[in-house]
């Protein structure tokens, strides 16, 4: 079986000869400095890395899975959290309970939209579909301090559609509605507008019922396509 260490370094051998600085300078500048940049775009990153996140399936457990994306987190430059989102993506039902605590310390290290919006939808939502009786830790998440496990809370069900836990869904934006943080107004909008893809007269009800409470952001982005 692979180790976590090989799959590690063979993303970093094969990532490293596709580093451009021209391109890692606008790529940091858009992020606001936050994060190092290799200077490689999604396209080539994925040509590299998707092939070995395949070969995973097999030649990895779902532990040496969970230790890779760690290391990969430690790296500096952002294309290596990046990769650890989608390696987390691939079949994320089959890691456990002991996934939670790697979940819950990837959100709150490094934190920026780009890893923990891949997190919520593509990893956390699917991990738990598998592991419902989590569940309550959602609500820990939305009703703490914590802001990008709070914007996790409210995405997480992006993918849900019938299956959405509407009380869930509402309750978080409800107790949500007045945060002053732009990305948490900004999900809130974001998961009422995704959810109007499967129930819209749910979201134009819950929006008339919260409008005084709800931000104009919120508001805006929760009936982007439900207007005329």
């Amino acid at each position: 079986m692979e180790t976590a260490a090989a799959f590690t370094d063979a993303v970093v051998t094969g990532l490293a000869p596709l580093a451009d600085p021209a391109t890692a300078a606008p790529m940091a500048a858009y992020m606001r400095g936050r994060f190092a940049f290799l200077g490689i775009k999604t396209p080539a990153r994925r040509s590299v890395s998707t092939p070995l996140i395949r070969a995973a399936r097999k030649s990895m457990t779902p532990a040496e899975r969970l230790l890779a994306a760690q290391q990969l987190w430690a790296l500096p430059e952002r294309e290596y959290q990046l990769v650890a989102v989608d390696l987390l993506a691939d079949r994320p039902a089959t890691f456990g309970i002991a996934a939670l605590p790697v979940l819950d310390a990837l959100i709150g290290s490094k934190s920026w939209w780009d890893s923990v919006d891949g997190l919520a939808a593509g990893v956390v939502g699917p991990f738990l579909r598998a592991e419902p009786a989590l569940y309550p830790v959602m609500d820990d998440w939305a009703g703490g301090d914590r802001l990008w496990h709070a914007r996790t809370a409210l995405l997480f069900q992006l993918g849900y559609k019938t299956d959405t836990d509407t009380a869930r869904l509402f309750g978080y934006c409800r107790a949500l509605a007045g945060h002053p943080d732009f990305f948490i107004r900004k999900a809130i909008g974001w998961a009422l507008r995704q959810y109007a893809r499967t129930d819209a007269d749910a979201v134009r009800g819950f929006v008339a019922a919260e409008r005084e409470r709800l931000s104009p952001l919120s508001v805006r982005e929760a009936l982007k396509h439900l207007r005329g």
